[in-house]
């Protein structure tokens, strides 16, 4: 399976991309979000890449950060949403944005994305709700609940994996403002739990 592509980038016109990797021309298929990314034509670019396989074409598909692609692959796996639906909500919302949505089961920004109607987005929530904590690194997490990064995203990391629901330890890690330490954070977010 081919990971990972670094070359010249010979043409972008949404979604389709062309990277000329030493001699050879691949084309890709890429959301919106990458394509905001994307350097000028003649450049040098990096992109992470799926490859799926049917049975009348082989598509590669393209991003430009591991979260993109991770989030691809788990929406894939959502009963009747194939690699257009997928590259649809990259191209409407932000990886941030979509574990938002997850966390507070909230459908209407999804059903505002051309394509993906009531009941897809719905089940979009419903199948994906168990499975974000496996596409997302506690750093996405955290910045998707609003968390800050260093030693309170990684005490929000330690939380979620201890069980508490991400909007919970957003909530709990506000009577933890000013610890200098990670485990001083978790520390005093649970003080705060307990009291409640």
């Amino acid at each position: 399976m081919i990971g990972f592509l670094r070359g010249r980038l010979v043409a972008k016109q949404p979604p389709g991309l062309l990277i000329d990797v030493q001699g050879v021309g691949y084309e890709l298929e890429a959301p919106m979000s990458t394509f905001y990314d994307l350097p000028a034509t003649g450049a040098e670019v990096g992109l992470f890449t799926h490859l799926v396989v049917r049975e009348d074409a082989h598509v590669l598909y393209g991003f430009a950060t591991e979260a993109e692609r991770r989030l691809f692959r788990g929406l894939l796996k959502v009963s009747g949403v194939g690699p257009k639906i997928a590259l649809g909500i990259l191209s409407g919302t932000s990886v941030e944005g979509f574990l938002r949505c997850v966390e507070t089961q909230d459908a209407d920004p999804l059903v505002r994305i051309p394509g993906i109607g009531r009941k897809t987005a719905e089940r979009l929530l419903i199948d994906m709700r168990d499975r974000v904590k496996s596409l997302a690194q506690p750093g996405e997490f955290a910045a998707a609940a609003g968390v800050k990064g260093g030693v309170q995203a990684e005490a929000f990391g330690a939380l979620v994996a201890l069980g508490y629901k991400p909007a919970e330890v957003a909530r709990l890690l506000k009577a933890a403002e000013g610890a200098s330490s990670t485990e001083e954070v978790i520390r005093r977010a649970l003080q705060a739990a307990v009291k409640e």
